[in-house]
């Protein structure tokens, strides 16, 4: 079987991430050469995960409470409790039909007179066109930060020059993950600053925590080879253990209710050592093949399946979305065929403020209830893909696929 995703770190990674474990370099000296990767180093702050760095954003800020944060009406539900942390109010901006983003009226209608900030976030693998919402904002005075956790093409972007703020994750699931860190470009120097004081008084990550997630992602890795994810899925379902929730609890980055608690830390130096590596070594052509594969699979299915913000330029596919009438259906159909789909539980729909209930994300919400991830990765062949595309032709035709 196909895992639904596989961890996008290679074993000699996992094994320089052990050996600076055991030797590892100086933090501040590893963090530097890190922040040196980015084009505009002077503007960089490497973190421990993206939620760390909004957390440290918004405290540096400190918006006056009650304001309102614009949220493209997708996100995690940690952007909501960090967003609430500081006293402000997100607001959903509901998806443009068929997009993964607003449209700029959306926008601009869900502005007034409280909202201080917008909060993009570029879903997927493709990229929104920030120049729209970056003029939006600038003629209403507000700040704008991109989220680009799901949007790693290399540190050729770093983010919309104009952004105030552009955050980066190498968490668990994403490209060229290091099984943690983050990296943020903060445009504005004092708010930069601030932020890069408040994380000095943090404690440290623990490099043994660090070594604790080497070894269970490796286990994660090693089940996501074929002969044993195929067998490790079935013995699951068999003995009625839910398989599907153990697999997304296991890649969630910060379990457990203390998100604070988690979060207000420093990278570890094997971490950042890992990040740097990982940076180095972006291998540019492995991700245009798959690009282009997902292009392929995306014309394949588009005139007959929904594939959410597919034609976004630029895109890396980093997961491929379809939304279909019966998706309990056709994961059925893509298990049997070999191939381990899942709806995914890691997203939610930015509820409304309390006084403006008429302002829920409709669309967002239809989309989350109907969408299937595909197994998508480099690893994935061409025949493969193709495979996949006939499966979900014939069962979204409510036909059985061969």
């Amino acid at each position: 079987m196909w895992s639904r995703k596989r961890l996008d770190i290679g074993w000699k990674d996992l094994l320089a991430g052990v050996f600076h474990v055991c030797f590892p370099p100086v933090p501040a000296s590893v963090c530097r050469r890190v922040e040196a990767l980015w084009p505009a180093a002077e503007q960089t702050l490497a973190c421990l995960s993206v939620r760390s760095g909004l957390d440290l954003l918004l405290g540096a800020l400190v918006l006056p409470r009650g304001s309102e944060v614009l949220v493209s009406a997708i996100t995690i539900p940690d952007v909501i409790r960090i967003v609430e942390h500081h006293g402000l109010v997100p607001a959903p901006v509901d998806l443009a039909p068929e997009a993964t983003a607003p449209s700029i009226d959306q926008w601009r209608r869900a502005i007034n007179p409280a909202t201080k900030a917008i909060l993009v976030a570029h879903l997927f693998g493709g990229r929104v066109d920030m120049e729209p919402i970056l003029d939006l904002a600038q003629r209403h005075g507000l700040l704008v930060f991109e989220d680009c956790a799901q949007a790693f093409a290399g540190t050729t972007y770093q983010g919309h020059p104009r952004a105030d703020a552009s955050m980066f994750s190498f968490g668990v699931i994403k490209s060229s993950t290091a099984l943690g860190g983050a990296v943020l470009r903060v445009r504005d120097e004092s708010v930069l600053e601030r932020m890069r004081q408040r994380q000095t008084t943090y404690p440290l990550q623990s490099r043994w925590r660090y070594l604790q997630r080497l070894i269970k992602y490796a286990g994660m890795k090693l089940l996501a080879c074929r002969p044993i994810c195929g067998a490790f899925a079935h013995a699951c379902r068999a003995i009625g253990f839910d398989y599907d929730r153990w697999v997304n609890r296991a890649a969630r980055g910060f379990p457990g209710d203390a998100l604070l608690t988690q979060i207000r830390r420093q990278p570890s130096a094997p971490l950042l050592a890992v990040l740097e590596r990982r940076l180095r070594n972006y291998n540019v052509r492995r991700w245009q093949r798959h690009t282009e594969k997902g292009r392929t699979l995306a014309n394949l299915l588009k005139k007959s399946v929904s594939c959410p913000g597919a034609d976004t330029v630029p895109h890396t596919y980093w997961v491929f979305p379809v939304v279909v009438d019966a998706p309990k259906c056709l994961m059925e159909h893509l298990v049997r065929a070999g191939f381990d789909a899942t709806q995914g539980q890691s997203l939610c729909v930015v509820p409304p403020p309390g006084d403006r209930p008429s302002s829920r994300a409709v669309v967002a919400e239809q989309l989350l209830a109907n969408i299937i991830f595909l197994p998508f990765y480099p690893e994935l062949t061409a025949t493969e893909s193709k495979r996949i595309a006939e499966i979900v032709l014939a069962g979204t035709n409510h036909k059985q696929p061969a």
